[in-house]
């Protein structure tokens, strides 16, 4: 499920945090798809005139947009969005909206793949702001998104024609705020949300950065429903929604805009880090720095760096101290946090991966027994961990990794609690049939591996039919040898 979608092994659900499904590419060159859309003949609610001031560019991510490294989310359903809010002084408002642009990219596809698209402009931020614009490909007017088989990125670049009479800004509708979303409207090969991500080698998907979460508050996605979704539905921000679903960057995106007051005066901006730049109160803003005022320069200012909460593993222990110092001391610094409320060094319930639970243990040390942390202060005595899952099969060989209960209503074979559909006899279908091992041979380690699960469900089973018995003994016999 989501824009994040990842696979969680243990749940069978879909959601592009984890290791599996936000895949880091290096790419070597980027091209653009621009469209150029001309609101006096679009259905778009417009405002004749051009407002004489220089753009300003709003954005989270510290990407170039140029070649270089990404993580391509690719777990993102189609119907799913990513987007970015951004803060803006009143003072510029109407905004006179002029360019979006994300980057896409596809990681390893074995196809040239097709992806249909939508923009949304919205005032405010998608969870509580109204939607004001939409346009989506068309394949004609606006061109859908084409990428060769390979590693490639492309940056959706939508533009209003600077041209055209009549241009579109965006009202303060009490926040201060404007979002630009992107959405796939349909994949090249759809997955089955929440159970079975979209094929990495066979579609695009959205990126993020490598350096981390810059905006909680700023970065957003639209989950949508699935049976077995599991981390919500609807508009979240990256800080509400939940942590094991969230991406690990900010979306490669960002947008430009005209404010309504020109020739605005400089001066300085304090940023977290203590650091001072000089510019406008809205390139401040929207740098997520502090104003300190028109025309105060840096050394009048003596911007501070931000406290926040330092996390010390030796002691065990919680400061509030800024960043340089706390970093200084071998500490993990979490900003705009306090320690009144930050819980430094979690622990509570591990769900494993056989559907019992273990704990208190840290996060850390529960990802290393492969579970899933149910975050601090949860208790195995009242966390309900969910079932162990395995590969499930169905007549034609479509595979997913699902618990018993799941495949018993889609009247698949269950492989058994621990096994994957990434495992080489999931299914039975294998290129060395009786290797239940994985080591390249039939030979009497597998018929051990037999025996010792006979009467089972688990390893063992060479023909996938969900029972170790006589018939994968005669298996391994018949193809005994190496494959």
């Amino acid at each position: 499920m989501l824009v994040s979608t990842l696979m969680l092994p243990i749940l069978g659900l879909s959601l592009s945090a984890t290791p599996e499904h936000e895949v880091p590419v290096r790419l070597t060159s980027v091209r653009t798809l621009e469209v150029v859309i001309s609101p006096s003949t679009s259905s778009a609610v417009v405002r004749s005139g051009v407002r004489n001031c220089p753009q300003e560019i709003a954005t989270h991510t510290d990407s170039d947009f140029g070649p270089g490294e990404y993580i391509v989310q690719a777990g993102f359903e189609q119907q799913e969005a990513a987007a970015a809010s951004y803060l803006l002084p009143a003072s510029a408002f109407p905004i006179h909206f002029n360019s979006a642009e994300i980057l896409f990219a596809t990681a390893g596809a074995t196809t040239q793949t097709t992806t249909e698209w939508s923009f949304e402009l919205w005032a405010g931020d998608p969870g509580n702001g109204t939607l004001m614009h939409t346009f989506a490909s068309d394949g004609s007017i606006i061109p859908h998104l084409v990428m060769p088989p390979g590693t490639t990125g492309t940056i959706v670049q939508l533009v209003i024609d600077p041209g055209d009479p009549e241009q579109i800004f965006i009202d303060d509708n009490g926040s201060h705020t404007y979002t630009v979303a992107f959405r796939i409207e349909a994949h090249h090969t759809p997955g089955y949300p929440c159970v079975e991500p979209p094929s990495q080698t066979q579609n695009a998907f959205p990126t993020t950065d490598m350096s981390g979460v810059a905006s909680m508050s700023g970065n957003w996605i639209d989950a949508i429903d699935g049976a077995f979704c599991f981390c919500g539905v609807g508009w979240f921000s990256f800080g509400s929604f939940p942590s094991i679903c969230t991406p690990s960057g900010d979306w490669v995106l960002r947008s430009t805009f005209t404010p309504w007051e020109c020739n605005a005066a400089e001066g300085a901006c304090c940023f977290d880090d203590g650091s001072c730049q000089t510019h406008t109160e809205v390139n401040c803003v929207t740098l997520d720095g502090t104003f300190a005022g028109a025309g105060i320069d840096c050394d009048a200012a003596d911007c501070q760096a931000a406290p926040g909460a330092c996390c010390v593993e030796a002691t065990g222990a919680c400061l509030e101290v800024d960043e340089v110092t706390c970093t200084g001391f071998g500490g993990e610094f979490h900003p705009d946090e306090s320690c009144s409320t930050f819980v430094c060094f979690p622990e509570g319930a591990c769900c494993l991966a056989d559907g019992n639970c273990t704990g208190p243990v840290s996060d850390e040390v529960c990802t290393g027994f492969g579970g899933m942390f149910m975050g601090d202060g949860s208790d195995c005595s009242v966390v309900d961990c969910p079932d162990p899952v395995g590969w499930c099969c169905a007549d034609d060989g479509f595979c997913a990794d699902l618990n018993e209960g799941q495949c018993f209503l889609f009247d698949g074979v269950w492989g058994g609690a621990g096994t994957s559909c990434d495992d080489p006899d999931a299914c039975g279908q294998t290129d060395c049939p009786g290797d239940v091992d994985g080591n390249g041979q039939v030979d009497v380690d597998d018929i051990l591996v037999i025996i010792s699960n006979w009467d089972s469900s688990g390893e063992g089973d060479a023909n996938g039919d969900g029972t170790v018995d006589v018939n994968d003994l005669l298996m391994v016999i018949g193809n005994y040898g190496d494959c």
